[in-house]
């Protein structure tokens, strides 16, 4: 697993851009399951902040639980947004994530939320979480902390989602050593790819050296303006660099997202109706059709 050439000095071109969320019948109407587990561990990875992480995270989610997968959310940013979003005050628990990284005697079943989504749970996290890079330096396999926090419940849900810090430090680690694939958010505009490469050496490091199941799932664009050709351009580089990495759907930017932020609520039940659901509902169904999630 090596890093594209080319991010960077591919010269600008023209490409079409889909609609946002295509045609609804690009990705099949996944079939129900008829039980549950073992989860696929996903990854939403990149250490530029403000490219649609967590808002990626919350409404993933909620549209695989829609789906009749059974979902469970690692908020793994000090931020806590996750959290905030999926309407869980985090600063009030007094268990977090980070309790479940530094004290093994902790079962993760008594940290995780129910948020109110069906089949989506949460185990949230605040402002301690800042402190468990450097509380974890003298631990004895430091990377590995969230694998073991995680593997008790493993068999309990199909799709563990990880909303990782935009940085690249030893929590990421912990995310990339827990995960089965990465899911990177990148936001159409040149300077989100400049970052690509530095991301992508983690990842093969982390495979390389702790995780050997590791992969990248796919590059989901977000905050995309069909209208403008820098966008345009992004994308081009973006298809020649990584192919079929790069998701068919699209996220558009909109105003939607940060108001269903407020009413800490997914959009898919916040504007259900809305181009940004219906984007989300469509990503659901293409990293299922891809065989990404069960």
């Amino acid at each position: 697993m090596s890093y594209p050439r080319g991010v960077s000095d591919i010269q600008p071109g023209l490409v079409p851009v889909p609609p946002e969320g295509g045609r609804d019948d690009d990705f099949p109407t996944p079939a129900p399951l008829n039980g549950h587990g073992p989860a696929r561990i996903i990854a939403m990875c990149n250490q530029k902040g403000g490219v649609g992480k967590t808002t990626t995270v919350i409404n993933l989610a909620a549209s695989l639980a829609e789906y009749g997968r059974r979902v469970l959310v690692i908020d793994f940013d000090p931020q806590g947004a996750a959290s905030a979003g999926l309407g869980i005050n985090s600063q009030d628990l007094d268990l977090t994530i980070y309790n479940l990284l530094l004290n093994p005697k902790l079962s993760i079943r008594d940290t995780i939320q129910e948020t109110k989504i069906a089949n989506l749970d949460l185990v949230p996290a605040n402002i301690d979480l800042s402190a468990a890079e450097v509380q974890l330096v003298n631990e004895v396999a430091r990377e590995q902390a969230l694998t073991r926090v995680l593997r008790p419940i493993i068999d309990e849900y199909d799709v563990i989602l990880i909303d990782c810090q935009p940085s690249l430090g030893l929590l990421t680690v912990n995310a990339l050593t827990a995960a089965h694939g990465v899911m990177i958010p990148l936001e159409a505009e040149f300077f989100a790819l400049r970052g690509v490469a530095l991301l992508v050496d983690t990842i093969d490091m982390v495979h390389d050296r702790l995780n050997p199941r590791l992969k990248i799932d796919g590059i989901l664009a977000t905050m995309v303006d069909a209208r403008t050709l820098h966008a345009r351009e992004v994308l081009e580089r973006l298809e020649q660099a990584f192919g079929d990495k790069v998701y068919d759907t699209k996220i558009s930017r909109t105003v939607k997202f940060p108001d269903a932020s407020v009413a800490t609520e997914p959009i898919t039940s916040y504007a259900p109706t809305h181009p940004g659901a219906h984007a989300y509902r469509r990503l659901a169904r293409e990293v299922i059709a891809r065989g990404d999630a069960a």
